[in-house]
């Protein structure tokens, strides 16, 4: 084989793996779309992004909100606005990582729902 040729198949399998792995991303815009739209006045919201339930750079890393949740929506990618809707509602409920105040507090008085991981 020429060198142009083994050149040309070595970019067409780092073009290929790097697809495959660019696939496997994780995010759940919907998630995060929804919670904007249901807490506007989070104003730190637009800027912690994932964070708002991923403390760090690990997406099964979860903080105390992150945890309620999930164990709310129940399954893994949940793309139906209006279950996400109603998950994001039932949580509020439940205990934040500040003592004395839940999810919705936390929520309602416009800060982020938690910052201690769990």
């Amino acid at each position: 084989m020429s060198r142009t040729v083994k050149l040309s198949v070595l970019t067409i399998i780092v073009l290929f793996v790097g697809t495959v792995l660019a696939g496997q991303a994780q995010a759940r815009p919907n998630y995060y779309k929804t919670f904007l739209a249901q807490y506007e006045n989070v104003k730190e919201a637009k800027e912690a992004k994932c964070a708002i339930c991923h403390p760090g750079k690990e997406k099964k890393e979860r903080n105390v909100y992150g945890v309620a949740l999930s164990k709310c929506l129940g399954v893994a990618n949940v793309t139906d606005e209006a279950k996400i809707k109603e998950s994001l509602k039932k949580v509020e409920g439940e205990k934040s990582a500040v003592a004395g105040k839940t999810f919705g507090d936390l929520l309602k008085d416009g800060k982020l729902p938690a910052s201690a991981q769990k």
